[in-house]
């Protein structure tokens, strides 16, 4: 038994079988999870990177226990998810953002009472557990309140709460700072990174590159269902360092046919866009050459365009050119 791995996966897929139409209904297979292995190490903190419906979520219910995989095999701490699921679920956390998952009408030290009996920790320890880790999360003075009343923030701290009451060694965060204030969201941060301090073995689902560039030991990226890339912030970054990052404004609707014409002009590597409601933003990825930035510029002919800036890339556009680019077998 491998003793310095906290998960290992090996070929892990997940494929659900669903019915389409009512007259004449077909079935179809969706592989939402094709064939992913990785490890991660005790102590450590990875997370795992994808855009929405990659399989991230999928995977880690494959790795708690909560989905059975179709193909491969996973050992948490040792123990087959499949065939040996109660010792696994001995060990682990599992904490998901959102408001599912706690009782809106009891306070929050009600909440955790509860569960901790759910979870099996021993009665005489389960006050000054619930209070030990009421005054982690900083939720201490605010325990007899109910929950319906928290804040989101304040229930994201719940929800780690209740995941640490039987003192796991592998806790599942998936995207516990989803929707959260960025004080809160700074607070989440550092509780999970203490958390590491002290010993525990964290695996991280984020939308956030700010969030996992900070905290992640390593990362992998995932993308319909296979894994595309994995290494450090540093290595995924190094993927996309040769290459200049501009930003463009622009203050006209940027169509598909625009960033169709930046994908083909010399030297360019990559283009996306996003908005924030007022401004399209197009970040364009070229080769160092003479004369890319003209050449993108020349490319957004007719579209009203405003500041024009170039900066060193980040773990953003290391993961937009990794989503975005072919899918190679096993990452890379």
């Amino acid at each position: 038994m491998t003793t310095d791995l906290a998960i290992e996966a090996e070929g892990l897929a997940r494929s659900y079988r669903t019915r389409t139409g009512w007259l004449r209904p077909r079935r179809k297979t969706i592989e939402a999870v094709r064939g992913v292995s990785l490890t991660v190490g005790r102590g450590e903190l990875f997370g795992l990177l994808g855009p929405n419906g990659a399989g991230k979520t999928t995977t880690i219910k494959m790795l708690n226990t909560l989905l059975l995989p179709t193909a491969g095999s996973a050992r948490v701490l040792g123990h087959d998810v499949a065939r040996d699921p109660l010792e696994v679920r001995r060990r682990i956390g599992y904490v998901f953002g959102g408001d599912r998952g706690l009782y809106e009408r009891l306070s929050a030290l009600d909440n955790l009472r509860y569960f901790a009996e759910l979870y099996g920790v021993e009665p005489r320890e389960q006050l000054p557990r619930i209070h030990e880790l009421l005054e982690t999360v900083g939720l201490k003075g605010r325990e007899k309140e109910r929950v319906e009343g928290y804040s989101r923030g304040m229930r994201q701290k719940l929800h780690i709460a209740r995941g640490l009451l039987h003192r796991p060694e592998v806790l599942f965060l998936d995207e516990p700072s989803i929707g959260v204030d960025p004080a809160a969201a700074r607070e989440l941060r550092q509780m999970v990174a203490d958390l590491v301090k002290g010993g525990t073995t964290v695996l991280l689902t984020t939308h956030y590159m700010a969030e996992a560039d900070e905290l992640c030991d390593r990362i992998a990226v995932i993308a319909s269902g296979t894994l595309r890339a994995e290494g450090t912030p540093a290595e995924l970054k190094d993927r996309v360092r040769k290459l200049d990052v501009m930003e463009v404004e622009v203050h006209d609707e940027v169509r598909e046919e625009h960033l169709r014409r930046l994908r083909e002009t010399a030297g360019v590597e990559q283009a996306t866009v996003a908005t924030d409601g007022t401004v399209d933003v197009v970040t364009v990825h070229t080769q160092p050459s003479h004369g890319s930035h003209a050449s993108v510029l020349a490319a957004l002919t007719g579209l009203r365009t405003g500041r024009v800036t170039t900066r060193e890339p980040t773990l953003e556009d290391a993961y937009l050119s990794i989503i975005s680019g072919p899918a190679t077998a096993g990452g890379a």
